[in-house]
């Protein structure tokens, strides 16, 4: 039996085995809601899935006709999914304490995935679902590209920024905040100076979650949809932008893996991006 969680601990849940799958997902909806460049389930029995506190801490978002997400209502964590027809629950890998006895399968919906980000493992990739699932994928729209402005949204389309300049760096952190928080293998985080952003719509949407015991790690989220949005921090003069609610290309890439001390025993570092066991020098 796995024990998940999310970042402020509000939100628990457990999923036993036998787990019959583990897979990377990289479509728009799953990288809005998480933040990050893709999303790692861990699939099981529905009989196994338990909720272990308060159901009514779990926001919900209906995404799809028969896909229903949910999130902390507090820090903004995706939690797992029950998929009755199918008689699985999925949940996020990286809430998931302990030896999981399972690694990643494969990749689905590169199709859509993000043009920033590039796989470099050997796991098979499909296009959209693996063979065999008999589901549609959803229509999502596509956003054309403005000259000098980088845009973004959350899952439900509510909250809508912008960003011009050029931006400050771009990192894959691996501390356990941030895959807690983002509920993946890592966070994706675009940083921009703060005088180049601004809400475009929905700002009285986004919530915050402040980590206790951190001097800046804050976790922002659409209170509708859960999904991940940037952000502004006056004290640094910075806006953190999670890369996964990029609608457009911001012309950057990842720079360094930072915290890779702390990653998840499941997931394998591969691409070519320099590795800091912590912060890198300087």
């Amino acid at each position: 039996m796995a024990r998940g969680r999310c970042l402020c601990g509000a939100l628990n849940y457990e999923l036993g085995g036998p787990f019959d799958a583990m897979i990377h997902c990289h479509c728009s909806m799953c990288r809005k809601h998480h933040g990050a460049p893709f999303a790692t389930f861990v699939v099981g029995p529905i009989a196994n899935f338990h909720w272990t506190s308060d159901e009514a801490k779990a926001g919900r978002y209906r995404s799809s006709p028969d896909g229903v997400r949910t999130f902390c209502a507090i820090c903004g964590s995706a939690g797992p999914s029950t998929m009755p027809e199918l008689g699985v629950a999925a949940a996020p890998a990286a809430g998931l304490q302990g030896d999981l006895g399972i690694k990643p399968q494969s990749h689905i919906f590169v199709g859509s995935k993000a043009p920033w980000y590039t796989i470099t493992d050997a796991l098979p990739q499909h296009d959209a679902y693996p063979p065999g699932v008999g589901a549609q994928p959803v229509p999502r729209p596509v956003i054309t590209p403005r000259a000098g402005i980088t845009e973004g949204s959350c899952l439900c389309g509510g909250i809508g920024y912008e960003v011009t300049g050029t931006p400050v760096r771009m990192m894959y952190c691996h501390c356990s905040r941030c895959r807690l928080g983002r509920a993946a293998a890592h966070a994706s985080n675009v940083f921009y100076k703060l005088d180049g952003f601004r809400w475009v719509r929905g700002a009285d949407r986004v919530t915050e979650y402040k980590v206790p015991d951190a001097r800046f790690h804050t976790a922002a989220f659409c209170s509708r949809c859960g999904g991940k949005v940037p952000r502004p921090s006056i004290e640094r003069g910075l806006v953190t932008v999670p890369a996964g609610s990029l609608d457009t290309d911001p012309g950057i890439r990842a720079q360094a893996h930072i915290f890779v001390a702390y990653k998840a025993a499941w997931f394998d570092i591969t691409g070519p991006e320099p590795r800091f066991a912590e912060m890198p020098p300087g």
